[in-house]
């Protein structure tokens, strides 16, 4: 797997450094420039939309047992920055986050399982969000060439997010099992304890409507939040469009990154969607490019402190672990180094008689004598 994902990378890199010689790399760097406080924005609104979705896992949780709202925050920049810096699928910092849940009080099963479900609606969020901006360019511009890629996308995707659903809701256990062994290691897995375990927790979270609902309305709204980007940063580029078409330019580029999972960061995916998609409505190359640039902008500024933050719940984890080995090392010399277990050659003096020859009832009484 990391001969592939070396092999993406490549073919990402070199996509990307084509694309910006075949635009000029001026002319998008004064498409960057135009950009201005527009970019700030961007990375304003990446955080806020990052929050948000921090606030999406925390309601699928029972209300006995939620762990603290910025705790769920915290952990979202951690998902963020590793699912969009590292070289790692695009699921792989979510089994961190949920492994890092289970030193705030939250059972293993329980953090697996929301994670799982936070993943569900997620995904079924951003395939309606795809499915309304492609409404909308059918629309707007009638049918054509992305419409159909997309609706081929689409076509595979739906029953992909109902078979995701069924596996947490039926005879899944070997499929689950072989996702968390996929992505997860060892030591992720272990926190998030057996299988059994974290199937009980899913049908507990299912079991409530309400919440669910509450999560996917929360992602939809974040998924709105993200069209801001595309809209503000256009807009300071000197590139105005509706908001309408901006939800079609952010809807359907975020598709493409979605397809474009085992290629870490969408190296490549990301430029060449947004070149297409901005063509639609007169937007040059140099000005998707540059949007693209922003983007990234945000995802290294808001992900950066993620990982960060990771780095440093880890060492705390660490230094708690080792205090613990400590203690439970420190219990166990203890109970072995009682006075009263200690055998003759441990002790300060042997004990009386221990290598003397008995003495005689006189010989004792003489020594009485003389005492």
């Amino acid at each position: 797997m990391k001969r592939l994902t070396t092999l993406a990378l490549i073919v990402g890199l070199c996509t990307v450094v084509g694309l910006f010689l075949s635009s000029g790399l001026e002319d998008v760097a004064a498409a960057v420039v135009s950009a201005g406080w527009g970019a700030l924005f961007v990375v304003a609104a990446r955080a806020v939309a990052v929050a948000w979705a921090g606030l999406g896992w925390f309601v699928i949780f029972p209300k006995m047992e939620r762990p603290a709202l910025p705790a769920c925050v915290n952990l979202r920049f951690v998902r963020e920055g590793i699912n969009t810096l590292l070289p790692v699928a695009t699921v792989g910092g979510d089994f961190v986050g949920a492994r890092l849940l289970t030193r705030r009080g939250v059972t293993g099963g329980l953090a697996g399982a929301s994670m799982f479900v936070d993943l569900m609606t997620q995904a079924l969020t951003q395939l309606l969000f795809t499915v309304a901006g492609l409404g909308i360019l059918v629309w707007l511009a009638g049918d054509g060439p992305v419409v159909r890629a997309v609706a081929g996308g689409l076509a595979i995707a739906a029953p992909a997010v109902g078979a995701f659903y069924l596996i947490q809701r039926r005879s899944g256990h070997r499929l689950i099992q072989a996702l968390v062994s996929r992505f997860a290691s060892g030591r992720e897995w272990r926190a998030l304890g057996a299988i059994d375990v974290l199937y009980d927790n899913l049908r507990r979270l299912y079991g409530q409507p309400t919440r669910i609902l509450s999560g996917i309305a929360i992602h939809l709204v974040g998924w709105l939040i993200g069209t801001l980007e595309v809209y503000v940063c256009l807009h300071f580029m000197g590139y105005p469009v509706s908001f309408a078409e901006a939800v079609i330019i952010e809807s359907l580029a975020q598709a493409v990154r979605g397809a474009a999972f085992a290629v870490p960061g969408a190296l490549g995916a990301q430029e060449g969607g947004l070149i297409a998609l901005c063509a639609i409505f007169g937007i040059p190359a140099e000005a998707a490019l540059a949007l693209s640039l922003v983007k990234r902008l945000a995802d290294l500024l808001v992900g950066v402190p993620g990982l960060i933050a990771w780095h440093l719940m880890e060492r705390g984890t660490e230094a708690e672990e080792s205090e613990e080995r400590a203690a439970e090392l420190g219990r166990r010399l203890g109970a072995v180094l009682q006075p009263a277990t200690l055998g003759p050659l441990y002790s300060y003096a042997p004990p009386r008689n221990a290598y003397a020859p008995s003495l005689s009832e006189a010989e004792r009484g003489d020594l009485k004598k003389c005492a």
